[in-house]
């Protein structure tokens, strides 16, 4: 079993469609420290490739998609700087 990091930050962007999701991670992401790891909770399908995407786009690390009891995603992202 793999150990899920607790989230410094999670982000609820559940019923919202992309790009939302990765705007709030992109605004919010600077406010945890350096290596935390903020949890996007999304459900818009596209979120699910888009978030590591952005992760790749932008250097972060994309530690692990867990799907929801309620649908959806937990989305883990570590910052890296």
């Amino acid at each position: 079993m793999t150990e899920v990091t607790q989230p410094a930050l999670t982000i609820d962007a559940l019923g919202k469609k992309c790009p939302i999701p990765i705007i709030m991670l992109a605004e919010q992401i600077n406010h945890v420290p350096l290596n935390a790891v903020v949890a996007v909770l999304a459900d818009d399908p596209a979120a699910y490739n888009d978030v590591p995407a952005w992760c790749r786009l932008k250097s972060h690390r994309h530690v692990g998609s867990y799907e929801l009891p309620e649908g959806g995603w937990a989305i883990h992202v570590r910052r890296n700087y």
